[in-house]
């Protein structure tokens, strides 16, 4: 299918199927099949690198075929013939083998080579290894690259309006002033701390046959260290971490961990896409006018915050997928049970409701610009917020009652300039000096180093991403 499939169950083979495309080259089952392939053609090609007893090894022409299937793009033609051997046997992972086993007999393999497929592996040492890599190339290819353009965003917001006042919201009543560029840069560090862990982020993976024990391996090769070479190929030729300990499956631990982390950075950036619908409804922040769009069936003014309303609805898909795999993945009955195989074809729901959610977001910040004056109106109309500094610089020159002073003249009344300029001059503590700077005083210069830290988030996020990065 190369086009939206409009009576698809699932939107993501729909609606968003354009918003996702770049997701299935790496997390189709056709892509399953084809990372199941490479596996199967990495250790043959491995084996015959050992100098295993007996004297086999590949020859020119066998190395060859294979490496054509290697370095080939999986073509529609390649998976409809192993999808074909798949529904005649009813085994997706033997029907890789099976097609390997085919090609290489039409490149005139030898029968040694042919028996050294899938050698002592079961089905589920080619599939815990093919999800570590599908996974990891979508992540490095896909979701990091995505993440780094939202943070780049929130980067710039930063700096923009590192400065410009905002009155901030305690228990959505008014609280000391912050800025809004300090704002974004709290939760562009979020983000960037949950970035630098899915970066992190290696996949596990296992070779070790039906029980985890290399019961096949040593019946058939007792003299080869079979486990520094299951190291080896996990390791060396695949690049995932190697786990030592298992039963018929890897534990999926390792994809616990990843969904849990994942569902942070969705839990953080759903935190954000609502501040930004909240601050757009509070007309703090404006959305850039697109005049060929209709933001409501019924009344022509309205400009939807749809952009972060529909990457909250997503993140939060995405969420629930990665709560279930990661409380579901590491539960296995014994030595092993399927429910996980069934599971695990969903996992790239997972990443494409996250993918989605992130372009919304992406949208819905590139939109947005501060309106200053209704920045300023409400900061104007809450002159309460500076009782907060008053009190503290009272305590500092000794006036012990000093915030019940400030609560009985604040808490439940009208406070206004003249209000605290009363209490300021009426001060038997505060040097005359200091008076005449408090009663200049304003809600919008009330900010702390607000701006510096918005700043220095933008430094830091210059620093972490060069522009010629």
């Amino acid at each position: 299918m190369n086009k939206p499939n409009y009576w698809a169950i699932s939107p993501l083979e729909g609606r968003y199927y354009a918003e996702v495309d770049e997701l299935r080259p790496l997390l189709s089952e056709a892509a399953l099949f084809s990372y199941r392939l490479q596996v199967e053609c990495r250790w043959l090609l491995f084996l015959s690198g050992q100098a295993l007893p007996g004297g086999w090894c590949l020859a020119e022409h066998e190395i060859a075929s294979i490496h054509t299937l290697l370095e080939g793009a999986p073509t529609p033609q390649l998976i409809e013939a192993i999808k074909t051997i798949e529904q005649r046997i009813k085994h997706d992972v033997k029907a890789c083998e099976y097609y390997l086993a085919e090609h290489l007999r039409r490149a005139g393999a030898s029968t040694q080579t042919i028996a050294m497929i899938h050698f002592a592996c079961t089905s589920e040492d080619i599939n815990n290894l093919s999800y570590g890599l599908m996974l990891r190339e979508a992540t490095q290819r896909v979701l990091l690259p995505t993440i780094k353009e939202v943070l780049l965003s929130l980067g710039r917001h930063a700096k923009t309006y590192a400065h410009l006042p905002l009155l901030a919201r305690t228990h959505g009543q008014a609280a000391s002033p912050t800025t809004l560029g300090k704002e974004f840069a709290v939760f562009g560090h979020r983000l960037l701390r949950q970035y630098e862990e899915l970066a992190r982020h290696n996949f596990c993976g296992k070779i070790n046959g039906a029980v985890g024990n290399f019961n096949a391996h040593y019946a058939a090769f007792p003299e080869v260290d079979w486990l520094t070479l299951s190291q080896n190929f996990v390791e060396g030729e695949l690049g995932l971490e190697w786990n030592k300990w298992t039963t018929q499956i890897e534990d999926h631990d390792g994809l616990a961990r990843y969904a849990d982390s994942l569902r942070l950075y969705n839990t953080i950036a759903l935190g954000l896409a609502q501040d930004c619908w909240q601050y757009i409804s509070q007309g703090y922040l404006q959305q850039r006018v697109a005049s060929n769009e209709v933001g409501s069936s019924t009344m022509p003014h309205k400009i939807n915050p749809i952009a972060f309303e529909n990457a909250e609805g997503q993140f939060g898909l995405s969420s629930s997928l990665a709560q279930f795999f990661s409380g579901k993945l590491p539960i296995s009955r014994l030595q092993r049970d399927l429910s996980d195989s069934t599971t695990l074809r969903s996992v790239a729901s997972m990443l494409a409701h996250h993918l989605l959610a992130q372009k919304s977001l992406l949208r819905g910040l590139a939109a947005l610009s501060a309106n200053p004056e209704a920045l300023a109106r409400d900061l104007d109309g809450a002159w309460e917020v500076l009782g907060e500094a008053l009190q503290t610089i009272l305590r500092r020159y000794g006036q012990s009652d000093a915030y019940e002073l400030l609560k009985s003249q604040t808490r439940g009344h009208k406070v206004d300039q003249a209000l605290l300029g009363k209490i300021c001059e009426e001060s038997a503590v505060l040097p005359a000096a200091l008076k005449e700077q408090l009663l200049a005083m304003k809600p919008q210069e009330y900010v702390g180093v607000a701006g510096r830290l918005a700043e220095d988030f933008a430094t830091l996020l210059a620093a972490r991403f060069p522009a010629n990065d």
